[in-house]
């Protein structure tokens, strides 16, 4: 049964890590401590091991939501979405970090696949590189992100991935999925060495009342990991509105 992200805030430690032992190590180390709300699973465990033996060991650690970022999923083939997404169903994933950059039919297959295998579609399609977009030297047109999130709303999408380092651009793209999408889930990314801080992004993205930071080393490297992810934690919970 595919599992859900709970509560308004959290954490989501991005196990790219080099090493089993290591990865064991965060993943035990975390998984009890308030605050984190699941993990995002990469690329390096699951060339090491395959997908599907790499989510058996981490469902030996933890019930938490597992999302995987297949760095990144999308920018193919649009007939590649129902094989790659039936092979996520099988390993039993929770949710699928998607860029659909390939273009519309890109975006209506992959998120369209991944919600009829009952996988949640995080929908993103910027990263914070300088030179990823064309004014910064790169290939992508400025506004790629604007266009997929249109079409991904259209075909049902509801969770987001947004790069936490450009604050004026998490302003537009939140405002924009809180006015579009009913009970929106923002995951923010790139914090630390790639740009973000916790303050800035969930500030600029508090038009979406979920939000999420998917953060890596700040944890996974931390000497420890528990109290790196503890700290992150009380920042984001500092943020939210009191009640009155």
């Amino acid at each position: 049964m595919v599992k859900a992200f709970s509560g308004t805030v959290g954490i989501v430690p991005a196990l790219d890590i080099e090493t089993q032992e290591r990865f064991d190590a965060v993943v035990k180390a975390t998984s009890g401590v308030e605050g984190v709300a699941g993990y995002k699973l990469g690329l390096t465990s699951v060339l090491r091991l395959g997908l599907k033996e790499a989510m058996r060991r981490l469902r030996d650690l933890t019930d938490l939501p597992i999302l995987y970022d297949h760095q990144k999923a999308g920018p193919d083939m649009p007939d590649m979405a129902k094989k790659f997404t039936a092979m996520c169903a099988e390993a039993e994933v929770d949710g699928l970090i998607l860029f659909p950059v390939a273009g519309p039919t890109a975006v209506d297959g992959f998120v369209g696949e991944a919600r009829k295998a009952g996988i949640a579609p995080v929908v993103g399609g910027e990263i914070p590189v300088r030179d990823y977009g064309v004014s910064g030297g790169g290939y992508l047109v400025d506004d790629a992100l604007d266009r997929i999130l249109v079409r991904s709303v259209a075909a049902g999408a509801d969770h987001f991935v947004l790069p936490a380092h450009d604050a004026a651009k998490v302003i537009r793209w939140s405002g924009w999925i809180a006015a579009n999408v009913k009970d929106p889930l923002v995951f923010l990314t790139g914090f630390g060495a790639l740009g973000g801080t916790i303050e800035g992004a969930f500030a600029a993205a508090g038009a979406c009342p979920r939000r999420f930071a998917i953060v890596g080393r700040l944890v996974t490297e931390a000497a420890d990991p528990a109290a790196a992810a503890a700290k992150l934690y009380r920042q984001m919970r500092e943020l939210e509105p009191v009640a009155s």
